[in-house]
């Protein structure tokens, strides 16, 4: 018997599903779009290429992961030690973290950097679905929205101070959603609303540096400063609208080849690959995204326990925001955070992450089982 209350069945027992091809099949075109659109950039492919390299290393971890035995993630002591090494790493940074663009989040070995802000994601999802797997029912009981908030919290500020806004907002968003979804009562949400606006208005008066208050007052006013603060939004929000109907074509971006578009092979790839393949490109795109999201939400209602099923939401939950806040700050709907699109931006941490969450979440389904609606909705909220 497991900590959620469900026997856990024999190997030969288990049912063998593998890997999910909808969602893998889903995955490839996204991770074709980021690289058409990285290698129009420029002459130079260099971007292209060495996200070839991140993204094939990744597929394997993807598939190693899967192989797993995702029982042996259900017990206490493996999300304890989960959470407590994204803390450490996080903290080390303070130490042997690189800077640059005035954040100290890596670690660089030369060849290869590390981000661990992503995996403390990763982390804050295996916590949170162990803890709420044990405890759903009593989520009603504010004090494991303060427990759980106590620990979120904690990964927040480390990431918070290096400073790394966007993942920062990740971590918050991940924790509101998974609190959301465990059944919390109307007045305890009203009452975390309003802890989230008194801590932004500390935040403000005591925690952000002065260009993430730039951005925010860009976000309001995005046209007073088009040269300095504003220009990022102000060129994102041209080259997506530039891109009209069926779109300028592969490297025939403007905004993207003339440099006017920064960062666009990373925050502002969205508007990039906008401004080539138009509104038809953006609606193949969200579709892609759709079946992606749509297969990780039929996996983790076919969970095994409430650990998987919380785990799968949390995965859910993680694509989901980065997509809408990467999405809304290129169309200037959201403040520019540097928040990477999920297997489009340039980088290897964030991929790695994704994958091997993905991976994690094809593990279980070796052993998941199929699920009635109603059984469903008793595992979260109780009989009615």
């Amino acid at each position: 018997m497991d900590g959620s209350g469900y026997s856990i069945s024999s190997k030969s027992d288990a049912k063998r599903h593998g890997i999910d091809w909808w969602l893998f099949f889903a995955l490839v075109p996204i991770l074709a779009a980021g690289l058409i659109t990285m290698h129009s950039f420029t002459d130079d492919s260099s971007f292209a290429s060495h996200q070839i390299y991140v993204i094939a290393f990744s597929v394997l971890i993807f598939f190693a992961t899967s192989r797993i035995d995702a029982r042996l993630l259900r017990p206490t002591w493996f999300s304890v030690s989960i959470f407590v090494l994204a803390a450490a790493l996080l903290a080390t940074l303070f130490i042997l973290g690189k800077v640059s663009h005035g954040a100290q989040s890596w670690f660089s070995f030369g060849f290869f950097s590390f981000q661990p802000s992503d995996f403390a994601k990763l982390a804050v999802i295996v916590f949170l679905a162990k803890y709420f797997s044990r405890r759903h029912i009593e989520i009603a009981n504010v004090r494991h929205i303060l427990v759980t908030g106590f620990y979120a919290f904690t990964l927040f500020l480390l990431v918070l101070v290096h400073p790394d806004l966007g993942s920062a907002m990740i971590i918050a968003l991940i924790w509101l959603g998974m609190i959301i979804i465990s059944g919390v009562s109307k007045k305890h949400l009203l009452a975390m609303i309003f802890v989230a606006v008194a801590s932004f208005v500390l935040l403000w008066s005591f925690g952000f540096k002065e260009y993430q208050k730039d951005r925010i007052r860009n976000f309001i006013n995005p046209l007073a400063d088009i040269h300095g603060a504003g220009y990022n939004a102000y060129q994102s929000t041209i080259a997506v609208g530039s891109g009209g109907f069926w779109g300028k074509g592969v490297g025939y971006g403007t905004q993207s080849r003339l440099k006017f578009l920064p960062e666009y092979q990373t925050d502002f790839i969205f508007a990039a690959y906008a401004e080539e393949w138009g509104f038809v490109g953006i609606v193949i795109l969200f579709s892609l995204y759709g079946i992606l999201i749509w297969r990780i939400i039929v996996n983790a209602m076919n969970g095994a326990t409430n650990f998987e099923i919380l785990y799968g939401a949390g995965v859910a939950i993680y694509f989901i925001v980065h997509i809408l806040i990467n999405v809304g700050m290129n169309m200037h709907l959201l403040p520019v955070t540097g928040t990477p699109l999920p297997l489009m931006s340039f980088g290897g941490t964030h991929i790695l992450t994704e994958f091997t969450a993905l991976g994690i979440l094809m593990a279980m389904r070796r052993y998941s089982r199929s699920v009635h609606k109603d059984a469903v909705r008793n595992e979260f909220v109780g009989p009615q």
